[in-house]
């Protein structure tokens, strides 16, 4: 048994998708959540940028006494996580292993489509990953860089015609190319599920990094038995690096439940 808290982190708010399916999981856990929303979206960064970014979010949370970190950014997963990990004394969960694994597990005719940002699929981390389990796997990979500022501004509705656009414009070679599988690769993503859904078709399985590092993560600290005591009542606590402003009202809708507890805005550049 362990009730030290699991930080969570994430270049914005797409990482309370993980956040939403850590709770689902693990209702008993206390969670400290970083998102750096002064300097979203990391996806367009260079690794050195990426790397320096990643450093200052873990040492943010390292000033609290945290049992695991969970990287819930698929573009920090992909491009600083092994050097994150080798710097901490503690485990540190990213999103690509988990993810990958388990559309290699559900395709069908092998076909994989991967949707990211653009530092994610430079780094090519899905697609080595996802041939560890599968090498005989076709992976599409496609950058697509408005999705994030568009699911940061709460355009993610069926019937907003900006969100249809941008996702049929994005997805139209995907569909095509007639992959069965396709990898929500940033935790922002999920927001969009319905969206990608509809365009993709129900023969499409769409797999969602946060629900698979969440499972992944559940999973290690039950095995380890360091999952917090069944009697503690599991909380959030909320941390940006921009204006707490609104984030509540968007918070909720990624979170699926309103946000009642505090926001408190930090600067990240000290740390």
């Amino acid at each position: 048994m362990d009730n030290r808290p699991i930080g969570v982190f994430d270049s914005g708010l797409g990482g309370l998708t993980a956040v939403r399916e850590l709770a689902a999981h693990m209702p008993n856990e206390t969670m400290i959540y970083f998102g750096d929303t002064g300097r979203v979206p990391y996806g367009g960064r260079s690794r050195d940028t990426i790397i320096r970014y990643a450093r200052q979010d873990v040492a943010f949370l390292r000033t609290f006494d945290l049992k695991a970190i969970v990287v819930a950014c698929g573009t920090v997963s992909s491009t600083a996580l092994t050097q994150l990990q080798a710097e901490q004394d503690i485990p540190v969960f990213g999103v690509v292993e988990p993810t990958a694994q388990q559309a290699a597990k559900v395709t069908r005719n092998q076909k994989i489509g991967l949707i990211a940002t653009r530092a994610t699929i430079r780094t090519g981390a899905y697609e080595q990953a996802i041939a560890r389990d599968c090498p005989q796997a076709e992976v599409h990979p496609l950058a697509c860089p408005l999705f994030v500022p568009l699911v940061e501004n709460g355009r993610t509705q069926p019937g907003d015609v900006v969100i249809e656009t941008v996702a049929a414009e994005y997805l139209a070679p995907l569909k095509q190319a007639g992959v069965d599988t396709l990898v929500l690769g940033c935790t922002h993503y999920p927001l969009l599920r319905e969206v990608i859904g509809d365009f993709m078709g129900p023969s499409v399985t769409l797999v969602d990094s946060g629900a698979a590092v969440a499972h992944r993560v559940c999973s290690y600290l039950k095995e380890q038995g360091k999952d917090a005591d069944q009697a503690q009542s599991g909380c959030c606590r909320w941390y940006v690096s921009d204006s707490t402003e609104g984030f509540s009202d968007l918070a909720s809708i990624f979170l699926g439940r309103p946000v009642t507890e505090p926001v408190e805005q930090i600067s990240i550049e000290t740390y």
